[in-house]
């Protein structure tokens, strides 16, 4: 069998996030869902993007049996068995959403009316099923994650050993990858487990409680505070005070602030002492912008922060109110509050907003990519220009 992760048009309620991205690409718990998809599977996965301009970063690989899965799903046991008893030309629905599909065709979207166009014989998925369908998703699935991908990858393994000085509380749920370095630091996973992976860093006077995630090579500061439900992906730098908040990776909160329920993408920068809110001041639920209604939506969450796309950068002493969703390549500065949607490419904050131009945007991102050995290429450039020209019709300033 060859094994597809597709989006479909529900997944547009994951923007800003997956402008840049497929929906598997997104980070949740220890692993970004593909990667969870690929360990059950012991086997490799191709992508099928609702998108087309991300198709030649993220491309599809056909065969003659296609199993076909939605890439917003998170597995489980009850899921796999369901899908590897998938017949030929069969699929799986849940109410009106394709879940998952085995075919000889070559598909290239999703929808139920299709599937009655392309002869296939349709099963309601008896299940409860484990979504990701909109950002604060995210966070709020985050603790649970990294349990449920924490037993799968320290199975039959045993953790390296620490210095001294570390103090470990519940050690037994705490696994810490050879190459990784702690130092004085102290980390409690009574509530939940811990993972550090190769390569990172704790530094001195670093308080950390579970369940958390550090990926490869990332660094937390000196003297950070991080609360639970907390994963920091590969090549971050982080520092100040983190609660249940999600960054995909190769982004940096470095100095002191808080980041709380919140979600950052890749390639992101607070400047020092920038702090999100997330809780109202009269407790009322919160509403995060959505791109598909154009609207803000409420989310249900009397808790949730910001949610902020690949290559948005903020100033120093930035605040950012609850609810809060920053477009991608947006560069936010000055004082007082900027508005709860930013959209793509946005150029200032509280006190005006005009366009960050793409050639300009380009030169900063440049010179972000090499500071890590990395270019800005065709494929690369040609994804963020594709962003800045449909996420224009956002940027009502330019219709002045």
């Amino acid at each position: 069998m060859n094994y597809i992760l597709f989006d479909d048009a529900l997944s547009e309620h994951l923007l800003p996030l997956t402008y840049t991205r497929p929906t598997c690409q997104l980070l949740v718990g220890i692993w970004t869902i593909r990667e969870k998809w690929e360990a059950r599977l012991e086997r490799s996965v191709s992508f099928m993007p609702f998108r087309s301009y991300l198709t030649d970063k993220y491309p599809v690989r056909f065969s003659s049996d296609n199993v076909y899965i939605n890439g917003a799903l998170l597995p489980d046991q009850m899921l796999m068995d369901a899908i590897s008893g998938l017949g030929m030309e069969h699929a799986l629905l849940a109410g009106n959403r394709i879940v998952a599909m085995r075919s000889s065709q070559q598909l290239q979207r999703f929808d139920k009316e299709g599937l009655h166009l392309r002869a296939v014989k349709v099963h309601d998925y008896a299940g409860e099923l484990d979504w990701i369908s909109y950002p604060e998703d995210i966070f709020r699935k985050n603790g649970r994650q990294i349990a449920v991908d924490f037993a799968m990858i320290t199975a039959n393994r045993k953790s390296a050993t620490v210095d001294e000085s570390v103090r470990l509380i519940a050690n037994e749920q705490v696994f810490i990858e050879a190459g990784a370095q702690l130092v004085a630091c102290t980390i409690n996973a009574t509530a939940g487990p811990v993972y550090i992976a190769a390569n990172a860093e704790i530094m001195e006077g670093a308080t950390i409680r579970g369940p958390f995630y550090l990926g490869e090579h990332s660094t937390v500061k000196m003297g950070a505070k991080i609360y639970g439900d907390t994963s920091i992906g590969p090549h971050c730098k982080v520092g100040g005070e983190i609660s249940n908040s999600v960054v995909i990776g190769y982004s940096n909160k470095g100095h002191d602030g808080f980041m709380g329920n919140s979600v950052i993408a890749e390639w992101c920068n607070w400047g020092a002492d920038t702090n999100n809110s997330n809780l109202k001041n009269n407790y009322e639920q919160v509403k995060l912008w959505d791109h598909v209604s154009g609207r803000f939506r409420n989310t249900g969450l009397q808790f949730a922060g910001l949610i902020m796309a690949d290559h948005a950068k903020c100033g120093i002493n930035t605040m950012f109110n609850t609810g809060t969703v920053v477009g991608v390549g947006a560069n936010v500065f000055g004082a007082g509050f900027p508005r709860n949607f930013l959209p793509a490419f946005s150029w200032g904050g509280a006190q005006g907003i005009e366009t960050f131009r793409f050639n300009k945007f380009c030169e900063t991102t440049a010179k972000v990519l090499e500071r890590r050995g990395l270019e800005l290429n065709a494929v690369e450039r040609d994804i963020l220009e594709a962003v800045y020209n449909e996420t224009s019709s956002q940027r009502s300033w330019e219709k002045a």
